[in-house]
């Protein structure tokens, strides 16, 4: 098994350039809509004034080179480039004569051949739209195939799948979601193996931009072996989604297990690009706290430059705290609050003013002895609180099949 690595433009990313010979003369051809742009794009952002320049210099090279006259009008308008009418005009020429090409290649192919040329005349099509940044007309195409008779099941995922890529790339999440339910339809049905297992990841990347991180960590950490989608995003990408998210959830045996002595995550966490991933898991196992929170820092900058975990940045970082400090905390009756705040690196009055707050939020079972200087744990008593639960879901249940013994009464 090999992943399959297709040829890309170099964006501001986490990809990693490889040069095989052997991959090269198998590679595959590009898919279109090119997420590395949407990333850079949304680099903008966050990017300092003198990154800006640099940054959309390369956006316009990525447009002149994949011809997007739509996607540069999208730019134009929300983000203020600078619009040259001659490239404008030259990238409408260019579409147009490939488009009517492409028709062209349509119709010779319902007249003269059979069906497998008209639908890849018709995947040609969807793929051009998709190219040049063209959303509704994208989506248009793709739909022709699904709907398309006598199609197979895996090409109308195929399809399924590179509309959601559009709808990604837009950032689209309700055409997103609508098509998630209908392509995870059509893989029960008749998917293949691959398939599947790119649909999990497409799934896994709806989850992450909805703030449902522990479906996303189930289903990244359930990909890290197989992963084969590389048109979505590079395995160093995945590789960083995984851990990020399953750091949050897995315990610590499974933590060990499968990702501080994953091979898969060892082969690449190390690389510049994933910086600070190793000190944060380690120094979560570990129980080296200042690390973690050194690590936290850098980590959220980085954060803060991917467009599908940008807006949640800042709950991710509470959410690690929040894991930290449970942890130390669980080892302790009781703990002097500068004994704790030297082990994570941090001031007394900092780390009062995040434990009170995390506390009268219940995140944290402990309390503050201000006057003593210390912070005391309270371990949740699991069967009271087992009754209470009982005994409110009870009501509930009461309540409601009252409700229905009214309705049926009259």
């Amino acid at each position: 098994w090999r992943r399959r690595r297709r040829e890309k433009a170099p964006m501001a990313s986490m990809d990693v350039e490889e040069t095989d010979p052997q991959e090269d003369d198998q590679a595959e051809p590009p898919t279109y809509p090119n997420m590395d742009l949407a990333q850079t794009v949304f680099q903008l952002e966050a990017a300092t004034p003198s990154e800006l320049d640099p940054l959309r210099a390369q956006i316009v090279e990525a447009v002149r080179s994949d011809k997007m006259a739509p996607y540069y009008e999208i730019l134009i308008a929300k983000y203020g480039f600078s619009s040259d009418n001659a490239l404008l005009s030259e990238l409408k020429a260019a579409n147009a004569e490939e488009l009517a090409a492409l028709k062209d290649t349509l119709e010779d192919a319902e007249q003269n051949h059979g069906e497998t040329e008209v639908l890849d005349a018709l995947f040609g099509i969807a793929s051009f739209h998709a190219r040049v940044g063209d959303k509704e007309e994208a989506y248009t195409a793709f739909d022709i195939i699904v709907d398309k008779p006598k199609v197979s099941t895996g090409k109308k995922i195929d399809a399924s799948m590179a509309k959601l890529r559009v709808a990604l790339f837009f950032m689209d999440t309700d055409t997103a979601r609508k098509l998630l339910r209908s392509a995870k339809k059509l893989v029960e049905d008749g998917g293949d193996w691959d398939r599947r297992n790119r649909l999990k990841v497409y799934e896994a990347v709806f989850f992450m931009i909805e703030r449902d991180f522990k479906s996303a960590a189930e289903l990244l950490l359930d990909g890290v072996a197989t992963f084969t989608c590389t048109e979505l995003c590079s395995y160093e990408s995945f590789i960083f989604y995984a851990v990020l998210t399953n750091v949050l959830y897995l315990k610590r045996p499974d933590l060990k297990k499968k990702i501080v002595d994953g091979p898969e995550v060892l082969g690449v966490i190390h690389l510049p690009q994933l910086d600070p991933l190793p000190v944060l898991v380690n120094g979560l196992y570990e129980c080296e706290y200042a690390g973690f929170f050194n690590a936290l820092v850098t980590l959220n900058s980085n954060l803060l430059r991917d467009r599908y975990i940008a807006r949640h940045a800042r709950y991710l970082i509470r959410e690690y705290r929040i894991l930290v400090y449970s942890q130390y905390l669980d080892a302790y009756k009781s703990v002097m609050l500068g004994t704790m705040a030297s082990a994570f690196g941090v001031g007394q009055p900092f780390l009062d003013q995040e434990l009170s707050r995390f506390i009268a939020t219940s995140r944290l079972n402990a309390k503050i002895d201000k006057v003593g200087g210390m912070v005391i744990t309270n371990r949740p008593d699991m069967k009271n609180a087992q009754y209470h639960t009982v005994i409110k879901k009870g009501d509930i249940l009461l309540n409601q099949i009252q409700k229905l013994a009214r309705v049926i009464d009259v």
